[in-house]
């Protein structure tokens, strides 16, 4: 047959048919308790029994020697998770033993049964019981000390021949505060005269829980020293006291003082106290049948600083040198930068968080450059002391590295943090230079408007090139004129008198009127030897000009320049008096260079 074809359901059953075989396996192994039914869960036994032990399962000799039968006892009792006992009425003592393989029981009844007494810490292998059912037996007293370690939703006690005594005041007081759900069961108790009342009202004097009171609420104390504190526990009936101590690393020693009849002092000295007990819980209980009281003090240990780890840079989201530093009281942290202090800035800053003596946190470092490299130390300091840890960090290589292949060389020099450039003058000569430059040109200017003034305005001709107020065409002097034979050129005194735009030709006075375009010139400059002059004055006075010029003016070369604080080496000025950028040319030129 194909498994390929088997159906699902063929596949389950062969898985319960499996199953089926390892539990006739299991039965053939263990065997129930008479009278009683088992499963892989659970113990029935409601049938009557005459037997006075607890039911417990049995191995069966299965044909094999190698021990399987225990083991199989061990684990099968680790998965029971209720029990159930009815009817038992020779069963009377329920002790620990009986109860130490059922490490996973849940439930627990023993009821209608002869159950008369119960051993202290029955149930301390079953810290899972949440329901225990002793109803209808024959108890007349329970220790409260037997459910003390359990976390009970219900515990069932009706039908118990109680004592009213002070040995279940602890019932009473459960019942009154609501406890494992006592509030809801009618319980009572027989008093010496056999009358049988409502435990709620059972009154027994002299019975209360036990009342403690410790020497210190808060104590505190420096690594090394030595302490003493006392635990007071009074009340009747009196209590027992003791200090729990069980975790506390300094060597400790108790002392039990019994001052008073109804006081029992006990002092706890802590010897040589270490850090490691800073924070711990002194705790104080105080015990009688009622029930228990403790009280606790809080250890305080001071001790300097102690840097427990500093990684080297890892870059996270920012890289970070982490640090985790222990001390009490909490140190303040601060850090140092090859030697000097680190001032937290936008690139370089200190996150941490405190939760008691720890501090924890890291160096955070926003882009840093090689400017970053070198040694860093974290202090640590309080008031008992300080302690330091230094760490390389290396974030960024150099950007200009020793090889001088690719570079040229001037020298070895420094440079400062913040190095300023300043630029040096001659004030003497170049203030007297820029002077006389600003008075030259001045000078120049002045002169050429002048001249360019005189020329426009003496340099112009008459219009008709005559002087005098009337222009008179004689004979031989105007015989080119085409009214010459007028009057034969004679002038008459009257003609004297004629106005400057008037021509007086013979005996008449003729009106004359401008021609605008006759006199019309492109420049003033329409004689040569006027221009020849013109040109002459400006070509000299230019010259003259560049005369003073460099007169007031040498070649200086270049500007002197302070760069604090370089020097060339085998120059021969110092540092901080400058050089001139001439003298790293010619330094230059003689071949002190490397490329």
């Amino acid at each position: 047959m194909d498994v390929s074809l088997c159906p699902t359901k063929c596949r389950f059953w062969r898985v319960f048919l499996l199953w089926s075989v390892w539990g006739d396996y299991v039965l053939s192994v263990l065997a129930c308790p008479a009278n009683c039914l088992c499963s892989k869960t659970d113990i029935h036994c409601k049938k009557p029994d005459d037997g006075n032990l607890f039911p417990l399962l049995e191995g069966q000799d299965s044909g094999t020697s190698n021990g399987n039968a225990s083991i199989n006892i061990t684990d099968i009792s680790r998965n029971i998770t209720a029990i159930h006992i009815e009817n038992w009425k020779n069963l009377q003592t329920l002790n620990a033993v009986d109860m130490e393989l059922y490490t996973g029981l849940q439930r627990l009844t023993i009821k209608n049964s002869g159950l008369r007494n119960i051993q202290p810490r029955a149930f301390a292998k079953n810290p899972h019981l949440r329901y225990i059912d002793l109803s209808g037996n024959r108890l007349t007293t329970l220790s409260w000390q037997l459910f003390q370690t359990l976390r009970l939703f219900e515990l069932r006690l009706e039908r118990n021949p109680f004592n009213c005594s002070c040995d279940i005041r602890w019932i009473q007081l459960w019942q009154e505060k609501g406890e494992a759900n006592l509030q809801n069961q009618e319980l009572y108790c027989m008093t010496m005269d056999a009358a049988v009342i409502p435990l709620q009202e059972m009154n027994i004097t002299q019975c209360d829980l036990p009342e403690i009171s410790v020497s210190h609420v808060n104590l505190t104390v420096r690594e090394g020293e030595n302490a003493v504190i006392t635990c007071n526990g009074s009340g009747s009936p009196l209590p027992d006291v003791d200090w729990t101590v069980t975790d506390l690393h300094s060597i400790n020693t108790h002392q039990t003082n019994l001052n008073w009849t109804n006081v029992h002092a006990i002092n706890l000295t802590l010897v040589n106290v270490t850090s490691e007990d800073n924070g711990f819980l002194l705790t104080c209980i105080a015990e009688n049948v009622v029930g228990m009281t403790n009280a606790s003090v809080l250890l305080t240990v001071y001790y300097p600083p102690r840097i427990l780890s500093l990684e080297e840079p890892e870059l996270r989201l920012e890289h970070c040198i982490e640090f985790v530093v222990h001390g009490n009281p909490a140190p303040s942290l601060y850090w140092l930068h090859n030697g000097q202090l680190l001032r937290e800035t936008e690139i370089i800053r200190m996150e941490f968080y405190q939760q008691g003596e720890v501090s924890e946190g890291c160096l955070l470092f926003n882009k840093p450059t090689h400017y970053n490299n070198g040694n860093y130390t974290i202090v640590a300091t309080n008031k008992l002391g300080t302690a330091n840890q230094t760490i390389k960090g290396h974030f960024l290589a150099t950007p200009f590295p020793e090889s001088t292949d690719n570079f040229v060389s001037i020298g070895t020099y420094e440079v400062s943090p913040t190095p300023p450039i300043t630029v040096t003058h001659k004030p003497e000569e170049d203030t007297f230079g820029v002077s006389i430059a600003v008075g030259l040109a001045a000078f120049a200017c002045v002169l050429l408007v002048v001249l360019f003034i005189m020329i426009n305005k003496y340099g112009r001709r008459s219009k008709f090139g005559m002087k005098g107020p009337v222009a008179v065409i004689s004979g031989e002097e105007d015989s080119a004129s085409p009214l010459h034979h007028i009057n034969h050129g004679i002038t008459t005194p009257s003609s004297l008198d004629a106005g400057p735009d008037t021509v007086v030709i013979g005996m008449t006075r003729i009106p004359v009127i401008e021609n605008p375009q006759y006199f019309r010139q492109g420049h003033n400059c329409h004689k040569p030897d006027t221009c020849k002059f013109l040109l002459f004055f400006v070509f000299s006075f230019t010259l003259f000009f560049f005369f003073l010029v460099s007169v007031f003016f040498p070649p200086l070369g270049f500007r002197e320049i302070m760069l604090n604080p370089i020097s060339l080496p085998g120059h021969s000025k110092p540092l901080n008096q400058g050089i001139y950028v001439e003298d790293v040319s010619v330094y230059f030129s003689k071949g002190r260079h490397g490329f």
